[in-house]
């Protein structure tokens, strides 16, 4: 659990710091002297893969950083994780992301009061660009209708999943030297850029419910339950209920469309992993585990004395 919150720690604070900059720090710092314009969304995609990559290798060896709610589901369905974990892992990923957003206001409080001020924006109620810091809504384009990011998050989510079952899977074409963590954040990355726009691209529970619980507490009031706007309400379940939802969905059509043909080729190889096909790159990438045991056949084979 406290590896799980950790790793869930560090992916927000990441992740809301760097909207944090593009919101209100590089405005309101004298730091910036035009505006980013679309370009701040670069900063928000690389930000938030860099705090997957980074909560993923700081959590990775002990709890196996699932780091969000929909990655746990996903694999107590389809791999085998007890289900009796899942409430555990769930409760530690939410805390992890409330304690990230209350550090990521005590950091930035300064600079969302003065980018209130500036504004003119009275209250905290009233000011959905700093809200925006820390939680999701959706594009002023769905006009309300909460279907479309939905849908939204349930196709970002199933992406993710079979991504990472895709990536982590040494049948498969997985990444070697420890680097699985740095291609599951470029994934993020490409999420941010392909569907961000739809609904914040929130695609984890805990990242969007643990915020939104802080700034419901810290007077953002409506804008965090029952997640009312400008042009919105009653949004506060969609980045919950779209994540569980697609990240079961991503493991079932990997394993349907991918792991049954690997799991075919491995029992026409007796048990043994095969080898790769052809076209893959895998003359080069084996691993230390098959390395070794065919070493130690070729041994055997020879007899000690050759050895």
């Amino acid at each position: 659990m406290l590896s799980e919150f950790l790793g869930t720690f560090v992916l927000i604070m990441f992740g809301l710091g760097c909207v944090a900059v593009a919101v209100v720090g590089l405005s309101g710092s004298g730091r910036q002297t035009a505006d980013f314009g679309p370009a701040n969304w670069l900063i928000i995609g690389w930000g938030w893969g860099l705090g997957v990559v980074f909560g993923v290798y700081i959590a990775g060896g002990v709890s196996g950083a699932h780091i969000n709610p929909a990655v746990t589901l996903a694999f107590a369905v389809r791999r085998g994780f007890p289900w009796r974990k899942v409430p555990a892992y769930w409760l530690a990923q939410l805390v992890g992301a409330f304690v990230a957003a209350a550090l990521i206001y005590a950091v930035y409080y300064p600079a969302i009061d003065a980018y209130n001020a500036s504004k003119g924006i009275a209250s905290r109620v009233a000011s959905q660009d700093t809200f925006s810091i820390f939680a999701t809504f959706p594009a002023k384009y769905f006009g309300g209708a909460l279907w479309g990011p939905l849908f939204d998050q349930i196709v970002g989510t199933a992406l993710l999943v079979a991504l990472i079952a895709a990536i982590i899977d040494h049948r498969n074409q997985a990444p070697t030297g420890n680097l699985g963590a740095f291609i599951i954040g470029l994934v993020v990355v490409g999420i941010g850029f392909s569907f961000g726009t739809d609904a914040g691209y929130a695609i984890n529970p805990a990242r969007d419910l643990g915020p939104r619980l802080w700034t419901y507490i810290e007077g953002w009031g409506p804008l965090a339950f029952p997640g009312a706007g400008t042009y919105f309400d009653n949004y506060w379940w969609v980045p919950i209920v779209g994540p569980l939802v697609g990240g079961v969905i991503g493991i079932v059509v990997y394993d349907l469309v991918i792991g049954q043909v690997l799991d075919a080729r491995a029992e026409a190889a007796g048990g043994q992993e095969p080898p790769p096909p052809p076209g893959r790159a895998g003359d080069d990438s084996e691993s230390l585990e098959t390395v070794t045991r065919r070493e130690a056949a070729t041994a055997e084979r020879r007899g000690p004395e050759q050895v």
